[in-house]
């Protein structure tokens, strides 16, 4: 396992090795349910209210609390899938659903898949970050994100 964080601006840059083909973990972004396991941070879990896999198909879907400190809050956000090739690319937008001015804005989320020798090298680059998102929170809820992926697909 490998891990490596980079911020610019607005936008940040998350590498991590997982133990398992690129079709797997490419299969594992697509799927509703894995999705909804593996994808909220820690404290939160998913609802997936809609995922259409294929370019130009919608997704929508609610991160809600699960521990007392961080109850009641819940953030629902929707997107659509821009480029998708199995195995090697996922490129979809991403919009929090929300009136806050400082949460609103379309994010690009670009995911990479490639075959190394221990695994998938996975590369997420998200930009577009709205203004009240720290950029290290969303390193580490991707960070988050990519372990509990890795172990679903280990």
């Amino acid at each position: 396992m490998t891990d490596d964080t980079t911020n610019e601006g607005r936008s940040m840059t998350v590498n991590r090795t997982i133990e398992a083909p690129p079709e797997r973990v490419y299969d594992a972004f697509l799927d509703p349910d894995e999705l909804g396991e593996w994808l909220p941070p820690d404290g939160f879990r998913a609802e997936v209210h809609e995922l259409e896999p294929e370019e130009g198909g919608q997704f929508r879907m609610t991160f809600i609390a699960e521990t007392e400190e961080l109850e009641p809050y819940s953030q629902s956000f929707h997107g659509t899938y821009v480029e998708l090739v199995p195995g090697e690319r996922i490129v979809h937008t991403d919009e929090f659903e929300t009136d806050d001015p400082g949460m609103t804005g379309e994010m690009t989320v670009t995911v990479t898949f490639e075959a190394v020798s221990d695994g998938t090298a996975v590369t997420v680059h998200q930009e577009g970050i709205p203004e009240d998102v720290p950029v290290d929170d969303a390193n580490a809820g991707w960070m988050n994100s990519l372990e509990n992926l890795a172990q679903l697909v280990e």
